[in-house]
């Protein structure tokens, strides 16, 4: 009689910090973790094959920290009274690496096995070769560092922590896999039921074509595409509908690039439009995705209700220093009907920090974006040099001062100097941002430009209030905030000194409260602009300069079009244009 074994894995996707070394957490959190979802369902593939031995039994615990607290004694304990254990600290980005490593000092103390993986593992070994003072800190404490992609490999590195043979790391950037027909993401319906909005994701491919400079995607998941098939993506929608969720992120970094994107699309449209199911989905694309034909049509009856565009700047001197060649100014406009025409909510990415800006340079384009474009919600971020990236790899180079505190690249952190602006300057525009862009009257107009469009004013409502408040109450990014903040006493940033019981619960509940009423009268405020526009009995006839038809004229009226930088740029593009189609040039006088 063979006696089994027990093998536990601790599966945990950390958080990060906030300014004062309070772990980031919500009661329900904002949108999930892909990588946490797909080494989750590798893992049950794992179990379900009996990959490890008939005698090993497999005890898996999902943890996302951003809505759970980990208790580390427990863990501990949990990992000593198994026969082999293995805590794998999963998808983790810069920001979150230093408390990756704090996660990992206790166990690593106790003798439990860690693996870090995720982007700043792949990242630093893709363009720094294992040059970071983190990276370096971790092996020293013996955490076994993985660079690459999970599919193909589970079973081996599995077996290692059996064995207790773990590698120091496992580099695969050279060979990343392919996605077809592998196991697919899936989290349970219990982790999924803490997100805000029920909320689970998935990638329907990996990789992208372009090489923006401030990417990493490019770096850690390739410019080839890589893609589940319809099979794969219609099995993970069924999965997750048997368990009651039905909103998902697709986090492909670029949608529209994926080859298979009509295949896919075809076969939930008739899942939604034949078989009568009910799901919905939010994407993200380039700003020439309008150029395909039927791409958003499809999109829209597919279940797409929202779409993410890295829009980024609207200086084409800026977007060309960030090889962000694929955007062009004179398609904003378009593009982005074209998507309300769908009645699809439109977010749009923008980048602060340029060489080129300046304060006075970056609220007039702020201006510019309210007045030319019908955005709907647009969020700011720093330029940011993250580690796996080229401006990143370039700095490092150079020998150019950068923050050393990894905490802070989550994009709302200035982190490196600027040539036109101070630090103080550079956060105080960042800041002001947000206000410029998210004023009273300008809400109203979004609104009412919803309201025209066919897409619902409560959801515009909801969606300003939450990306309004969630750097001017929480003091964290949008993608980062969830429904009421939670903190952890004890769980507070290796060094930085635990406050006592009694000054750290009454703080807390007094900061929760004020937070609380303030987040209510920003809603109270944004909704009164809603309940007008809804109360309007013209509010289906409005539109403005953002909604009226692109024209040949366009150059002469908008002034998105007359800044010396765009000026320059569409004489550029006319002068590529002509020469494509033999036009010469008038001779000079």
């Amino acid at each position: 009689m063979t006696l089994s074994k027990r093998f536990v894995l601790y599966l945990i996707k950390p958080s990060h910090y906030d300014d004062d070394g309070y772990v980031i957490q919500w009661k329900l959190s904002p949108i999930p973790s892909n990588s946490l979802a797909s080494v989750h369902g590798l893992v049950r593939d794992v179990i379900d094959r009996k990959a490890l031995g008939a005698d090993w039994n497999v005890d898996v615990e999902t943890i996302d920290e951003t809505n759970k607290e980990i208790h580390l004694k427990t863990i501990i304990a949990d990992c000593q009274g198994a026969d082999a254990a293995l805590v794998m600290l999963i998808g983790v980005q810069s920001n979150q690496f230093p408390r990756a490593l704090d996660i990992a000092r206790p166990l690593r103390a106790a003798g439990v096995q860690v693996a870090i993986g995720g982007f700043h593992v792949s990242g630093v070994i893709s363009m720094l070769n294992g040059e970071d003072a983190d990276f370096k800190t971790a092996q020293k404490m013996g955490i076994s560092l993985f660079a690459g992609e999970m599919e193909g490999r589970t079973d081996a590195v599995l077996a290692d922590a059996i064995a207790g043979t773990l590698q120091p790391l496992y580099n695969f950037m050279h060979d990343l896999p392919g996605i077809e027909d592998t196991p697919v993401p899936f989290m349970p319906a219990e982790h999924v039921s803490r997100t805000a909005y029920n909320l689970t994701s998935f990638d329907a491919g990996r990789g992208c074509p372009y090489q923006c400079s401030f990417c990493t995607i490019i770096n850690v998941q390739g410019r080839k595409s890589r893609r589940r098939s319809p099979d794969d993506i219609e099995k993970i929608i069924r999965l997750n509908m048997s368990q009651g969720v039905h909103r998902y992120f697709i986090t492909d970094d670029n949608f529209a690039r994926n080859k298979d994107w009509e295949a896919i699309l075809d076969r939930l449209i008739h899942m939604r439009e034949v078989e009568g199911l009910n799901f919905n989905f939010i994407i993200q694309v380039d700003t020439l995705c309008h150029r395909i034909p039927r791409f958003i049509e499809k999109c829209s009856r597919a279940g797409v209700t929202r779409v993410f565009i890295g829009l980024e700047n609207v200086n084409p001197a800026n977007l060309k220093d960030a090889k962000k060649r694929q955007n062009k100014i004179t398609e904003y406009r378009v593009m982005l009907q074209a998507w309300k025409q769908w009645r699809v909510i439109t977010y749009a990415g923008y980048i602060l920090g340029f060489p080129t800006d300046t304060p006075e340079r970056i609220m007039h384009d702020i201006d510019v974006v309210k007045r030319e474009l019908p955005v709907d919600i647009l969020e700011f971020f720093f330029l940011t040099p993250l580690p796996g990236s080229e401006d990143h790899q370039k700095l490092h180079r150079a020998g150019v001062e950068m923050d050393p505190d990894l905490n802070k690249y989550d994009l709302n952190h200035c982190t490196t100097g600027h040539p036109n602006m101070s630090k103080a300057e550079f956060e105080k525009v960042y800041a002001d941002a947000w206000s410029r862009y998210y004023s009273l009257d300008h809400v109203e107009t979004i609104m009412r430009r919803a309201a025209a469009s066919g897409v619902s004013t409560a959801q515009v409502l909801l969606l300003c209030t939450w990306f309004m408040g969630a750097l001017k109450i929480e003091g964290v990014h949008p993608l980062e905030v969830g429904w009421i903040r939670k903190k952890s006493r004890l769980n507070r940033r290796h060094g930085m000194k635990i406050e006592p019981a009694i000054l750290f619960y009454p703080k807390y509940y007094l900061e929760l409260g004020w937070k609380l009423s303030r987040w209510a009268w920003l809603y109270f405020r944004f909704g009164l602009k809603q309940l007008k526009v809804e109360r309007d009995p013209n509010r289906k006839a409005y539109t403005d300069l953002s909604m009226t038809p692109v024209s040949e004229t366009d150059a002469e009226d908008l002034e998105l079009l007359k800044t010396s930088d765009a000026v320059a740029w569409l004489d550029q593009q006319k002068r590529i244009n002509d020469a494509q189609h033999g036009i010469k040039a008038p001779a000079a006088e």
